[in-house]
């Protein structure tokens, strides 16, 4: 299931790269990201409100201990990694740029390695695939150039900074996605105009507010959304990796959209990368693991890991309410989800 909410947030997000590139290079980038993100959070804030007045959800609600986390994935992923990255634009060249911004994969792997998620050997070797074919992806034969160290530096930066975001999004990962990504949006969104506007940057037209709303809310809405359910069930470093398909899914979409040439490059790139997603799919992580007391809230149903005591007023399943996991020790296949991440 992570796999596939992984793959469909690396589908949505790649889809809307190169109708980006077509329909929003008239204002700028921190202009775009604004646009964007205020668009995302504008219609996941409506949809949450559709949803409430009609059948209410299931989902955990954000708490007020979720401040710090929702504060840090803005900051980092909202405002801090976009800045860094038009600073390094200018600094380097686009090649550069692109080759580059694949360490954002990287360091989310290995933030997500160092903070206790674990990788088995085909886990390892898919990511592997996937990272090798993005880096190719991004190599134009005969266009390399040589970035400042200021470029580089700022690039490398921006790609940390999303890296922090992923895993401190993955922090939040057990409660409502809808409302993650809506206070994400609504926070880094409308700060990003602020800041384009300081620097007179010009009122975008009818077309270009058209096309910011539509790719806002289906490749940072909705391609969010999903990113976050992925971390919900296959963790941080494996979403990661596979959310890195997304520039050969603009490719491909290029190709169909906007007939741009499909060469023997960008068809190694895939091959590569199915490899790797098929690697990651066989996966088949099983082993005899402890489980630490916990106390948690998030949807569930009553499975081997929930056996608890209810009052009465949880609803039917699948349910959400602070619930209480005694120490388990036992042995089934699992990846790192919400009660699976501990250490090997």
């Amino acid at each position: 299931m992570g796999t596939a909410y992984a793959l469909g947030a690396a589908v949505l997000f790649g889809i809307a790269a190169p109708f980006a590139k077509r329909y929003l290079t008239d204002i700028p980038a921190i202009e775009a990201s604004g646009l964007l993100y205020t668009s995302a959070g504008l219609v996941l804030a409506l949809a949450m409100a559709i949803r409430g007045g009609r059948a209410g959800t299931s989902e955990a609600r954000l708490r007020r201990a979720d401040v710090p986390y929702l504060a840090g994935a803005a900051f980092f992923g909202g405002l801090l990694g976009p800045a860094l990255l038009l600073m390094g634009l200018a600094h380097a060249t686009g090649t550069v740029a692109s080759l580059l911004l694949n360490l954002e994969a990287v360091f989310t792997v290995l933030i997500a390695l160092a903070l206790g998620e674990s990788l088995d050997r085909r886990a390892g070797l898919g990511i592997l695939a996937i990272l090798a074919g993005s880096m190719l992806l991004a190599v134009e034969p005969g266009a390399l150039g040589a970035g400042s160290l200021l470029g580089v530096a700022a690039i490398g930066g921006a790609c940390l900074s999303w890296g922090i975001d992923n895993n401190v999004t993955q922090k939040l990962s057990g409660r409502d996605p809808l409302a993650i990504v809506a206070v994400k949006g609504l926070v880094a969104g409308p700060i990003a105009l602020g800041l384009a506007a300081l620097t007179g940057a010009p009122w975008p037209s009818g077309q270009t507010l058209l096309a910011g709303l539509v790719l806002g809310a289906s490749g940072y809405g909705l391609s969010l959304v999903c990113f976050v359910y992925a971390l919900r069930h296959a963790g941080t470093a494996r979403t990661g990796s596979l959310f890195a398909t997304a520039p050969f899914v603009g490719a491909a979409a290029s190709v169909v959209f906007l007939h741009e040439p499909f060469g023997v490059l960008t068809a190694v790139t895939g091959a590569l990368m199915a490899v790797g997603v098929v690697l990651m799919l066989g996966e088949d992580h099983g082993h005899e693991h402890a489980h630490e007391a916990l106390e948690h809230d998030h949807v569930h149903v009553h499975d081997e890991h929930h056996q608890h005591a209810h009052d009465g007023t949880e609803g039917p399943e699948p349910h959400s309410h602070l619930h209480r996991h005694g120490p388990l020790t036992h042995s089934h296949p699992h990846s790192p989800d919400l009660h699976h991440r501990h250490r090997h």
